[in-house]
């Protein structure tokens, strides 16, 4: 068993951290300066015993492969068992292979393997995550396999993608919830408690910088933002901060315990998620 599942079926709190990778159309200098800032983070959050999601190509943005510098070459600067890379579907089936074979060999425990955004270029190399999941864990069964789920959506058909015996997930990440949407959440656990699912889900949470009418548009074609009440939370004087900590309270308290906070920038993550929790 990998150390996030066994972390994941241990009752109690959980946060982890989602990061980017640096995007592919920075300059040589700007993408190095990312890397770096990306290494010392995976570092200082390793170190505080956190988990870090690296994602494949997010909201649409090509990224550098999430694999690259951070396994083989740095694997001695923090804990690879902490560090766990997302793998969409949108790449040829040969790259997606190559990919997890790689991720073992270099010390990852775990993968995340979805779909990808069917609304975005290239196309996905199998229909679901589920196939590419069976796929993988033929050809690298050391790694534990992590699938995904959307509460927003019907939650017998949610739950059914991780509970179904040709799932090939151990656990689940959700796609990005909040304060405003715990009724769906409620729904989705209800359901997993309903059929006997065990497996675990970490839930997303947003942290929204700031009320910009033209950001939250963009992020909403990528997922559901409430973003009249969010601008409303601010215009009453909330910080991103207070906004953040409200969404991790309000899911712990309808029993979403596992959670993973997205958009906290590569340089100052650990020390922006300190101050949400601070406020939990």
């Amino acid at each position: 068993m990998s150390m996030l599942l066994d972390e994941l079926r241990t009752p109690g709190p959980l946060v982890t951290v989602e990061l980017r990778p640096p995007r592919t159309d920075l300059s040589d200098a700007d993408g190095m300066s990312a890397w770096i800032d990306l290494h010392h983070t995976l570092g200082r959050l390793s170190r505080q015993e956190l988990f870090v999601f690296l994602t494949d190509n997010a909201v649409g943005a090509a990224e550098e492969e999430n694999l690259a510098h951070v396994g083989g070459n740095v694997s001695d600067s923090f804990a690879l068992s902490r560090i766990v890379p997302i793998l969409t579907c949108k790449h040829t089936l040969k790259y997606c292979e190559t990919f997890a074979v790689r991720a073992a060999s270099d010390g990852f425990e775990s993968l995340t393997v979805l779909g990808g955004d069917v609304s975005v270029p290239p196309p996905r190399c199998v229909p679901h995550g589920r196939d590419l999941r069976e796929i993988l864990a033929g050809r690298v069964p050391s790694l534990t396999l992590g699938g995904w789920v959307n509460p927003h959506r019907s939650a017998q058909e949610q739950v059914a993608f991780i509970s179904a015996p040709n799932a090939t997930a151990e656990y689940a990440l959700s796609q990005i919830v909040s304060h405003h949407s715990t009724e769906s959440v409620e729904r989705f656990l209800e359901e997993s408690d309903r059929v006997g699912s065990t497996k675990p889900v970490v839930f997303g949470v947003f942290y929204y910088r700031s009320p910009n009418p033209r950001t939250l548009e963009t992020l909403g074609g990528f997922f559901p933002v409430p973003a009249e009440e969010i601008a409303a939370e601010f215009e009453a004087g909330a910080t991103p901060e207070e906004i953040c900590a409200r969404s991790i309270r309000a899911l712990r308290a309808v029993g979403a315990e596992k959670i993973y906070v997205s958009n906290l920038g590569e340089r100052t993550a650990g020390r922006t998620l300190g101050r949400i929790l601070d406020l939990v």
